[in-house]
């Protein structure tokens, strides 16, 4: 028979080979192309394993790419798209069939990483380099974080994991492993992060220097990285949904092992915040900082330093940027209107309750400001709203003009010709209205504004690229503020890195007359305004600290927005109702987390699924 050398991509090649033990007696093929790329090949070459190294990063989450923000973002109490998709958790028929969670993903990469260590040390192209070792170390470095981190990422999706031998699978061995406990995972997690740190650079400089940052290795792990993803593992595990949490006393492996503890540990809170001030130090030694744009009016500098923030502002508060997004083709076009030039898609829906929450620009709430009315109309323009717009949207905070787009607001992105164009319309027979369209428009009568790039056109395309902040310093900030307030209530730190957050979005400082229980408040509110569309923290942050079922940050039930069904003009009473925008099924306790998937549930014996499911 004639011979047929047959071509692969390294990609197929590679997950070809991935199918198979990485090593094979001899003859196991009578016949192997000889172009066919094996792991052993990969890692003889240094172009083919700093490939497999990049591509260790592929399977961390693009917050800003709408597939992941359906299971964050319209999953909780920040927006809606049921125009579009409707998870399964909002409607209760979540299943471990259709299980949303990145878990197959994720253990893919958990393995790549681990084969990535066990090959790397083979690779004498890279150890005959001059800086050879050091590059060989700091590949390990970054492969045994990232082999962390995915774990870390399906933990905060399904709990208590499964944590797979620290070495690459073979089909003898023993796939029956049941999950570990959540403070085994954690500590796992921190000790592996740990090791890695140890072989991680400082930060991404050049080659050679200490002082001169590469851009090209932006997002690469460090140790400025290493720390602030510790700060945020410590937070999670010192809050009330894994600190002694007697409610799930009931979630425990086939012999009976606890998988979460049930005695409270206050010591938690000061390993969180002593974690977090370290990061923080770190970062700030390295030139991190708050991001501020200068301007005459105090008002509008708190609005660009909040508005453009993400993408003039990454280099300073940017702690781990990943500098692939979908910024553009996912989310300015999924959220802004279609008054938009080339008309985008006007979906993402803010819902009422995180619209309230925006405090008025004096920092009081609306409830307690005078000023706030719903029933009349301005007869000012400014630069963030026309005329005629209702006083509900008037004299608020900086950020609630950068992150909400509302009925009267100035279009966020270039507008198409005409008046009506340059300001939003979402009234019912509006140009972003329910009547102009089957599908694209906002059930709550609000759209998400933040990270959409004052030049974004849909057609002609024009877009600005930048990176996205998976981590940035507000946060930080946040973290330490709220483990400190639990850990050493009235500490001046607690004011003084909530107030930083505040002062930079125009708000006044608070004072510390103010004790634990209203500082946990204002910092919980904080962290809902401030980081709101973000990476899922709303999501996770909601569930740790135990209240998704509370009045203010319910997860289920009903939803209010504005009348879409309503309104023929920018000032009609008609519209400016609220109205259930929709329902979602009441909160169960299963919802804390995502299922293992069915398929694994099958093939691993000794795995429990989380109650309920």
């Amino acid at each position: 028979m004639k011979t047929i050398k047959i071509k692969l991509t390294v990609l197929t090649a590679l997950c070809l080979v991935l199918l198979l033990p990485t090593s094979c007696k001899k003859g196991f093929f009578d016949a192997v192309p000889d172009n066919l790329v094996t792991v052993d090949g990969v890692f003889q070459n240094r172009a083919q394993t700093e490939k497999w190294l990049t591509g260790l990063y592929a399977s961390i989450p693009d917050p800003w790419d709408m597939p992941y923000n359906y299971t964050s973002a319209i999953t909780c109490d920040e927006m809606d798209a049921s125009n579009w998709t409707n998870p399964a958790l909002n409607s209760g028929a979540i299943n471990a069939d259709a299980n949303p969670s990145g878990q197959n993903a994720y253990y893919e990469k958990i393995r790549l990483c681990t084969i990535f260590l066990e090959n790397v040390d083979h690779n004498e192209e890279i150890k005959a380099l001059v800086n050879g070792a050091d590059l060989i170390k700091q590949y390990k470095g970054e492969a045994q974080f990232l082999r962390a981190y995915y774990y870390w990422l399906l933990m905060k999706q399904v709990g208590p994991v499964v944590i797979s031998p620290l070495k690459s699978a073979t089909p003898e061995d023993n796939f029956q492993i049941p999950r570990s406990s959540w403070d085994e995972c954690v500590a796992f997690v921190l000790a592996q992060i740990t090791e890695a740190e140890n072989n991680l650079p400082l930060n991404n400089y050049i080659t050679g220097s200490t002082t001169d940052l590469d851009v090209t290795k932006a997002g690469r792990i460090n140790k400025i990285i290493v720390g602030a993803v510790r700060s945020q593992i410590l937070l999670y595990h010192a809050s009330p949904l894994f600190n002694g949490n007697t409610e799930l006393s009931d979630f425990r492996n086939l012999d009976g092992k606890q998988l979460f503890n049930q005695t409270y540990n206050a010591a938690r809170w000061k390993n969180a915040a002593d974690a977090a001030k370290a990061a923080i130090d770190l970062a700030e030694a390295n030139g991190k900082s708050l991001y501020k744009a200068t301007d005459a009016n105090p008002f509008k500098a708190a609005f660009l330093s909040c508005r453009d923030l993400f993408w003039n502002g990454w280099k300073a508060e940017g702690i781990w940027l990943r500098s692939s997004t979908a910024i553009s083709g996912s989310w300015e076009a999924s959220a802004a209107p279609r008054s938009t030039q080339g008309t985008a898609y006007n979906g993402l829906g803010v819902v009422q309750s995180l619209v309230d929450d925006f405090r008025m620009a004096d920092g009081s709430n609306i409830n307690s400001n005078a000023a706030y009315k719903e029933n009349t109309y301005t007869s000012t323009a400014t630069d963030y709203y026309v005329a005629g717009t209702n006083t509900m949207y008037t004299n608020r905070e900086p950020r609630f003009y950068a992150d909400v787009t509302f009925n009267g607001a100035v279009n966020p992105g270039i507008a198409k010709t005409g008046a009506n164009n340059a300001r939003v319309e979402f009234f019912n027979s509006g140009t972003s209205g329910k009547a102009g369209a089957p599908r694209d428009w906002p059930k709550t009568g609000y759209t998400a504004r933040k990270n959409i790039h004052p030049t974004f056109s849909m057609s002609p395309s024009v877009t600005v690229t930048r990176p996205a902040m998976l981590i940035r310093l507000a946060e930080l900030y946040l973290n330490y503020a709220e483990a400190l307030n639990e850990s050493d209530p009235g500490n001046s730190d607690v004011l003084k890195y909530l107030n930083l957050v505040r002062s930079r979005a125009g708000l006044p400082a608070l004072t510390s007359d103010l004790g634990q229980s209203d500082l946990r408040t204002q910092i919980r509110l904080e962290r809902r305004i401030e980081l709101c569309y973000e990476g899922g923290h709303r999501f996770y942050d909601v569930r740790r600290w135990k209240i998704p079922n509370q009045a203010g940050s319910n997860q289920g039930g009903a939803f209010y927005g504005m009348n879409m069904d309503a309104g023929t003009s920018l000032s009609d009473p008609n519209f400016h109702v609220r109205t259930v925008a929709f329902t979602r099924a009441a909160w169960q306790r299963k919802f804390y987390f995502l299922p293992y998937g069915q398929n694994e549930m099958d093939r691993n014996k000794q795995l429990v699924q989380f109650p309920g499911y």
